[in-house]
């Protein structure tokens, strides 16, 4: 006879391979929908998952996509966790050096403060065609 195939419940794997913090947060997350399970929706923490399927996990910063090469037996350090998976996750957006500054209007020393016709009149030099 074959052995029968592994499998272990999400919640509890999500758990082992570090991808939360608590195993209740792994439920919450799972609850709240936010992990796919090969392209289907999963709202049971007890599903049971394989070695093979393919994971997409909405958290609060990034979207991971995890492919289950191991199962594990327990939670272990970050190096063993990383065992559990292959990531196939897009790489980040790079961040922008900042914010786009506006040019700055420039004003005679000694002209005080504009009125509201001259601050309109500059809005409209700044707005793009």
């Amino acid at each position: 006879m074959s052995e029968p195939e592994q499998k272990r419940r999400l919640d509890k794997w999500l758990w082992f391979a570090r991808c939360v913090k608590t195993r209740t947060l792994a439920q919450k997350l799972v609850n709240g929908g936010h992990v796919r399970v090969n392209s289907e929706r999963c709202v049971n923490p007890a599903n049971k998952i394989k070695i093979g399927d393919v994971l997409t996990i909405t958290l609060p910063r990034s979207i991971r996509i995890l492919k289950i090469v191991g199962l594990g037996e327990n939670r272990g350090s970050a190096p063993m966790a990383a065992l559990l998976f292959e990531d196939l996750s897009p790489p980040p957006i790079p961040k922008s050096d900042g914010p786009r500054l506006l040019p700055v209007a420039l004003r005679e020393k000694g002209a005080g403060r504009p009125t509201k016709r001259q601050r309109r009149e500059t809005d409209r030099l700044k707005q793009p065609d």
